[in-house]
């Protein structure tokens, strides 16, 4: 996911004056020394795995006039990435006004109700999709065992699981060796960073065409392409660049006209397919929505190979 705070800065993270959000990533990072928290964050756990430097944090609910007062982060590597958002004082509500919430578009657009999550974090496109939707099933990977477990403990996971025994399933290793369910997912959605960046895998033709075998016929992908918000902690990775990089290694693998485009606070989310661009079509696409996500759908563009609408 992809947006800063006035927060250690590498690649998005929580700015507390302008919020974008970072990546919820899938692949390991190795940053040196962390970075230190805002005063308007409070650490609440630290923990050191083989691939993260894991951080859980709180936004002081007097964070006045901030987006995320109140909210709960979880910060990956020493720059502090955000990689899920929730809000503990509002367990009823899952929407968190970032792109997190465009994932939550795209059910009604689907051939079946399931979806892949590549890149899962803490679970918050999962808890979204799951509340929203009661006849989906969603299967998420995260490729550290430590971040599943910190979701567990402290963003209510293992509650999340007990739910929604049965359509929620938990997969522990690498995002781009994911294999779908027979038949195939009726969508995929797709937000694999690593090192502040989205994976660079993710601008081959190649890997898009890879994924995009998981997918049943009809189905579609949403992806979350990062954008000038994002800070790469590797030197020549610039956020604005490989965004553009993974949009046309998506038209690429896709053709042209079946990659649409919208920002989200600088963060570029894209989905694969072509956009119901007739006034009945998106009206019919709102409909199925509820209400607090339909403004998503008046955002959409088509790719024009540049990176922007």
């Amino acid at each position: 996911m992809a947006f800063p705070v006035a927060v250690p800065r590498p690649r998005p993270i929580l700015r507390l004056d302008r919020l974008h959000l970072t990546p919820i990533r899938a692949a390991a990072a190795r940053t040196p020394v962390p970075q230190p928290l805002p005063d308007e964050l409070q650490l609440v756990a630290d923990v050191r795995s083989p691939h993260n430097h894991i951080r859980v944090a709180d936004v002081s609910p007097r964070a006045a006039g901030h987006p995320l007062a109140g909210a709960r982060l979880l910060l990956l590597d020493g720059p502090g990435n955000i990689h899920s958002v929730s809000f503990p004082r509002r367990p009823y509500c899952p929407l968190t006004s970032t792109y997190f919430d465009v994932f939550a578009t795209l059910p009604p657009l689907l051939p079946r109700p399931s979806l892949a999550v590549l890149g899962f974090g803490a679970g918050s496109a999962a808890r979204a999709l799951l509340h929203f939707y009661p006849d989906i099933s969603v299967h998420g990977w995260e490729l550290d065992p430590s971040v599943i477990a910190v979701a567990r403990d402290f963003f209510s996971l293992a509650e999340l699981e007990k739910d929604h025994a049965g359509r929620l399933v938990i997969h522990v290793g690498d995002a781009l060796e994911a294999e779908a369910v027979p038949g195939g997912f009726g969508g995929v959605l797709v937000d694999l960073f690593a090192n502040g960046s989205v994976l660079p895998e993710l601008q081959k033709a190649d890997t898009w065409r890879q994924i995009g075998g998981m997918v049943a016929p009809g189905g579609r992908m949403m992806v979350n392409c990062g954008g000038g918000c994002v800070e790469a902690e590797e030197e020549g990775r610039d956020g604005e660049a490989v965004k553009d990089a993974t949009l046309r290694a998506m038209a690429a693998a896709f053709g042209e006209g079946m990659v649409a485009v919208l920002s989200v606070d600088e963060s570029w989310v894209a989905m694969t397919a072509p956009v119901a661009w007739a006034s009945e079509e998106a009206a019919a696409w709102k409909v199925r929505l509820p209400p607090e996500l339909g403004h998503y759908i008046d955002m959409w563009n088509p790719y024009n190979g540049n990176g922007d609408k």
